[in-house]
């Protein structure tokens, strides 16, 4: 008896290469769906999806004072991603960039502390320059234990944002409390002399800004032109081609973890000195988680984060913007996060597999 055909279904079939094609497409289509699924959430939220979508896509884009608050959330988004990059690329999962954030931000605002109202303006270079020293120390942390103890470097990295955070807050509500700030955690405010500039009048866009395009020219330059960049890479997809042709694995971990850690120091430090312009115990704002997210949707390229970086920071202020205007909790911001990655994770499989329909 001759068996019945089967239903037809859908299915993965492997492709025989990667697709270049939705390597690029994969990042839009995510958005597409977070996009889709933001509608559907702000209905079941009973709000209006229009207005919702308005504050989180149109607000933030309106006018150029908006730009500039675009640009500001985006500068540090921007910097800790480049490090990450180098380090995902290395395949170095380091996981605790925000705690490195937030030891740039501890270090550069001792050396503003210490300067006082009499320094010279070029005190600004050795704030950022603290900045990036407590990045690197943190997360030299994690490279030492790693080489020495083999120790697993995305727990390590992890566990060492929450000692950050408890160092943070410490020293906000001991040595370094301000004696008149009514009692609360937090240190005087900066001198205006060791603040970062700014670019313009009533805008809060500071020189972090050209720093941080300087990064991506630079981050460019050194993974596609250099030997030592090459190196990392060839470390990451192929060990031991790489220990073949010589390439050092102890080296590429501690470079990997050390320009992170630079990247995200002085991002901590143009925070501090920048906009705030004090350290709080609200300077851990999850921009070092939020630039996982950035480095990936980027596609670990310096240009490609650059959208993403604008993109990611359209969500926190979509999220302050939905919290004051529609009654939103402003944890939506995480959700919208957590949304484009896994759209990002579940698109990322038409890379190497593509849809079929049959049996």
């Amino acid at each position: 008896m001759r068996d019945r055909p089967g239903r037809g279904m859908l299915r993965l079939e492997a492709r025989p290469a990667p697709s270049s094609l939705w390597s690029y497409a994969s990042p839009l289509l995510a958005l597409l769906l977070t996009v889709l699924i933001g509608v559907a959430l702000f209905a079941a939220l009973g709000k209006d999806p229009v207005s919702g979508l308005r504050v989180f896509f149109w607000e933030p884009i309106r006018s150029a004072y908006a730009l500039g608050e675009l640009t500001v959330k985006a500068t540090p988004l921007l910097l800790i991603a480049l490090g990450l990059a180098v380090c995902f690329r290395s395949n170095v999962w380091n996981i605790g960039a925000e705690g490195q954030y937030v030891l740039g931000a501890i270090a550069a605002s001792g050396v503003a502390l210490l300067a006082g109202k009499n320094s010279s303006g070029w005190i600004v270079l050795p704030i950022m320059l603290a900045g990036i020293a407590g990045g690197m120390v943190w997360a030299g942390i994690t490279a030492w234990l790693r080489d020495r103890f083999n120790a697993n470097e995305i727990l390590v990295s992890l566990m060492l944002v929450y000692v950050a955070v408890q160092l943070l807050s410490y020293l906000v509500s001991g040595p370094w409390k301000d004696p008149q700030g009514y009692n609360f955690p937090q240190t005087q405010t900066f001198a205006l002399v060791t603040r970062i500039p700014r670019l313009f009048d009533g805008s809060r866009i500071s020189i972090g800004v050209f720093l941080a395009l300087l990064g991506v020219l630079a981050s460019w330059i050194f993974l596609f032109r250099t030997r030592a960049g090459f190196s990392l890479q060839v470390g990451g997809l192929a060990p031991a081609a790489a220990r073949y042709a010589g390439f050092s694995s102890r080296s590429a971990l501690w470079l990997a973890l050390l320009i992170s850690g630079a990247t995200a120091g002085l991002a901590g430090a143009l925070e501090v000195a920048g906009p705030i312009g004090q350290l709080t115990p609200y300077v851990p704002a999850g921009y070092g988680f939020a630039a996982i997210i950035v480095a990936f949707v980027g596609r670990l390229h310096p240009v490609g984060m650059v959208l993403s970086a604008l993109l990611m920071s359209m969500f926190y202020i979509g999220g302050e913007l939905a919290q004051s205007r529609l009654g939103l909790p402003k944890s939506l911001t995480g959700v919208f996060q957590g949304l484009l990655l896994f759209s990002l994770l579940a698109c990322d499989t038409l890379v190497n597999y593509r849809l079929k329909w049959g049996k």
